[in-house]
């Protein structure tokens, strides 16, 4: 029996001790070099008056085959890195740029160091500029050939406290940042009162809506109590929105939208038979759909964290004068009509409304299909 199972321990014992080996050579060998699994930079802008400051932290991993450089830890020598930083500043220089008041800002390199523990090379840049800037854009693509980079970006004010944090990528390479103080609130409003005029003028979903609201016409309280209650309601949904206290997708708020165009048509022909008019009960539910929408474009201009509040005031305000300049545009020329032509008065809201209608559903299907 004894010599029946004495290779077989023999074997196991040689198996065990095979095994024990290669894992203790797994232990001790070092990993293969290999690059970092994602690839991101850090750059972080001190905005002071009269002059800004821009560290930049960048993978070694990432710097050496962007400068043909074979042996990426070499950039950790400082000998190597000091004949390096010349490349290294206009390599950085060519993929940031920061575009103040007039132009784009020329920046400086005041030092290069390696940052060992990271497996990284920082520069520090400096530029000077006008003291009464308020607003700056900045563009940091610092990898384009690395599709899935990532640059966080921090601005801090002159006192080191941070005013934005963002992450940048290929497809969002840039951000408007603002100043401190008056000059920075003046700033917003004027950049966001504008993006609220543009958004009402190229948003024709919203032009359609508040058209179909005014095709009715009547005395001037109906007509104003209409638009306020519109404006009371994409004003609650707007903030509640922004400040991220209620968020709904946009492959939903879309479909809405186009449905609330739909049923204001349907709305004036119902009033064409009946005498009860709920226009501005159906102002202040759709409404609510809409300022959701409009939220979504405000997210997507990039809104300044440190000017919330201002940013939001802005967009809003522009909003109204948008809708403020259609209503008396549209209001005067029908009223002229109904008190001239009341016949084709009737006959053009019943076509436009049936415009309304075709318009909105098919709005509504495009949108429908297009998140399928």
């Amino acid at each position: 029996m004894t010599s029946k199972h004495q290779p077989r321990h023999r074997d196991g014992d040689l198996i065990a001790t095979v095994l024990l080996v290669t894992t203790a050579a797994a232990l001790l060998l070092p990993p293969p070099a290999s690059a970092h699994d994602q690839s991101f930079s850090y750059a972080d802008l001190r905005w002071e008056r009269g002059r800004l400051e821009l560290k930049v932290t960048l993978h070694r991993d990432d710097v050496a085959p962007a400068l043909g450089i074979t042996a990426p830890e070499s950039l950790m020598m400082a000998p190597f890195l000091a004949r390096e930083s010349g490349r290294l500043f206009r390599l950085v220089t060519s993929r940031v740029r920061i575009r103040a008041d007039r132009g784009v800002l020329l920046f400086r390199l005041a030092s290069t160091e390696a940052v060992p523990n990271q497996h990284a090379v920082r520069l520090t840049l400096e530029a000077d500029c006008a003291r009464t800037v308020a607003r700056a854009h900045v563009d940091a693509v610092l990898f384009p050939e690395i599709p899935q980079h990532e640059t966080f970006l921090n601005v801090y004010d002159a006192t080191g406290r941070i005013l934005v944090q963002e992450v940048l990528t290929a497809d969002r390479a840039g951000l408007e940042i603002y100043a401190t103080g008056s000059r920075g609130v003046l700033a917003v409003l004027g950049t966001f009162v504008r993006a609220g005029i543009q958004h009402i003028y190229l948003g024709l979903d919203h032009i359609l809506f508040i058209v179909g609201l005014l095709l009715l016409g009547g005395e001037l309280g109906r007509v104003l109590r209409v638009a306020t209650a519109f404006t009371l309601a994409h004003s609650i949904t707007l903030a509640l929105a922004v400040f991220g206290l209620v968020r709904l997708p946009g492959r939903v708020i879309e479909p809405l939208i186009a449905l609330s165009v739909v049923y204001v048509g349907f709305e004036n022909l119902r009033v064409g038979v009946r005498a009860a008019d709920w226009r501005a009960r159906i102002a202040f539910a759709f409404g609510l759909i809409h300022g959701f929408g409009f939220a979504s474009v405000l997210r997507e201009f990039g809104l300044p964290h440190q000017a919330l509040a201002w940013s939001l005031l802005g967009f809003n305000f522009g909003v109204e004068i948008g809708q403020a300049s259609i209503v008396l545009l549209v209001v005067p020329l029908l009223s002229a009509l109904r008190a001239g032509l009341p016949r084709v008065a009737a006959r053009a809201t019943a076509v436009g409304s049936w415009g309304i209608i075709g318009t909105g559903a098919f709005w509504f299907v495009t949108r429908v299909l297009a998140r399928v």
